[in-house]
C-alpha cells in the first residue's frame, strides 16, 4: 500500500559488470524527489560504483525494506552479497546468476507488498543464459513469476508510446504471432495500462504488420485477416482503436501526439522510433520500459548494460530517473485506484 507521495521502489543492481551500479549510484539523490528508493544488489559493487563516479555516497546494507531510511547522501541496499570480485564489460555465469537473483529478490517483495513497484537495470541476456536461465530478458521472467498471460511491453518516450505484439523472438516466429487473438488482448492491455497512466480516453494505432499494412491486399493479406477483425472487437469493446496504419508513417503521428501509442507488431518495428528518439545524437540517453498487465508496476530503463563503457564513469542515468519517476507515479494511481474498494470493504466489515 502507498502510504505517502513516494511509493517504496525495489532497484534492482543489474549486472554487476555492466553500468547498471554506477547510473545508481549517480541517480540516487535524484530518485529520492519521486520515490523511496531501496537497492536490491551487492553492496561491495555500489561502494565500487561510487569510486567510478566519485561519488561522496554512504552504502549502508540493510537487512530488510522497513530498516531503510530514505535520506540524501545514504543508499540503503538489501545486500545479497552475491559478487567476489567486480570486473567490468565480462561476461560471466556468475553475474548472470547475481542479477538473476536480485529480479527474482524484488519480486518477492513487490508480490509481498513490502515495496510498491520495481524498477530494473539492464542485465546481460550471455550473462544469465551462462547461469541456466531460458528466459531472453525481465519480461518473460517477470510474467512467470508472478503466473500472468497477458501482458506486454511499453516503452515510453517523450510524447511516444509503443507496445508490442511479440517482442524477443525470431522476425519468422514474430509473423506468425500475428493473429486476431493476440492483437487484440495486447490493444486491451494497452488500453488499461494508458487509463493506469492517467489518460481518461486513450486513442490507440494499430500498426499493420506489412509495408503499406499491405496497400489494399497487394502486399500480403495478414493486415485485413489478422488485425483489421482485432481493432473493429476491440471498437466494439468501447476502446478507441485505430488501423492497421501503415507502419512507416503512423509513428511520426504518434510522436507529434496524435495518439496516446502505437501497437507495434514486433520488436524491432516498435523499438526503433523509440531508440531513434531517445539516442538523438546526444549523450543523455532517455527512454522507459514498462511491463504493462503484471499484477505488480515494473518500469526499466532502456538500454543495455553498455559493456563498452561500464567502469569509466560515464553512463548516463537519465533513463532511470525516468524509470523510477514512471514507477512511482503508477504506483500512486493505482493506489488511488484501489482505495474505493479497500474502503468499501472496511464499511462492509
Amino acid at each position: 500500500m502507498v502510504e505517502t507521495d513516494r511509493p517504496i521502489v525495489a532497484v534492482t543492481m543489474g549486472d554487476p559488470a555492466g553500468i547498471g551500479s554506477e547510473i545508481v549510484v549517480a541517480a540516487y539523490d535524484r530518485l529520492l524527489e519521486s520515490a523511496r528508493p531501496v537497492v536490491v544488489g551487492d553492496a561491495g559493487v555500489l561502494r565500487a560504483a561510487c569510486e567510478v563516479r566519485d561519488a561522496d555516497l554512504d552504502v549502508r546494507a540493510v537487512p530488510a525494506v522497513d530498516d531503510a531510511s530514505f535520506e540524501p547522501g545514504t543508499i540503503p541496499v538489501l545486500d545479497l552479497g552475491n559478487v567476489d570480485e567486480i570486473e567490468y564489460g565480462v561476461v560471466r555465469e556468475a553475474y548472470g546468476e547475481a542479477s538473476l537473483a536480485y529480479v527474482e529478490r524484488a519480486i518477492e517483495l513487490a508480490l509481498d507488498g513490502e515495496v510498491d513497484a520495481i524498477t530494473t537495470a539492464p542485465i546481460n541476456k550471455q550473462s544469465t543464459r551462462l547461469a541456466g536461465s531460458e528466459y531472453a530478458g525481465h519480461t518473460g521472467m517477470l510474467a512467470d513469476y508472478t503466473d500472468t498471460e497477458r501482458y506486454s511491453m511499453m516503452l515510453v518516450e517523450g510524447e511516444l508510446r509503443v507496445t508490442h505484439v511479440s517482442t524477443h523472438v525470431p522476425l519468422r516466429e514474430a509473423c506468425e504471432l500475428v493473429t486476431e487473438e493476440n492483437v487484440l488482448e495486447t490493444i486491451r492491455v494497452t488500453d488499461r495500462a494508458l487509463r493506469e497512466l492517467g489518460i481518461e480516453e486513450p486513442e490507440i494505432a494499430v500498426a499493420g504488420l506489412n509495408p503499406h499494412a499491405s496497400d489494399g491486399g497487394l502486399l500480403g493479406d495478414e493486415d485485413e485477416r489478422e488485425i483489421r477483425p482485432a481493432v473493429e472487437r476491440a471498437r466494439e469493446e468501447g476502446i478507441e482503436a485505430h488501423g492497421p496504419e501503415s507502419p512507416d508513417t503512423i509513428y511520426v503521428g504518434a510522436a507529434r501526439g496524435g495518439y496516446d501509442c502505437v501497437v507495434s507488431m514486433y520488436h524491432d518495428q516498435g523499438h526503433i522510433p523509440i531508440k531513434m528518439l531517445g539516442f538523438s545524437g546526444n549523450e543523455t540517453v532517455s527512454g522507459v520500459n514498462v511491463t504493462i498487465g503484471l499484477p505488480i508496476v515494473r518500469t526499466s530503463v532502456d538500454h543495455g548494460t553498455a559493456f563498452d563503457i561500464a567502469g569509466e564513469g560515464v553512463a548516463s542515468e537519465a533513463s532511470l530517473v525516468d524509470a523510477v519517476e514512471l514507477a512511482a507515479e503508477i504506483a500512486r494511481r493505482r493506489a488511488t485506484a484501489d482505495e474505493p474498494e479497500r474502503a468499501a470493504g472496511r464499511e462492509a466489515r
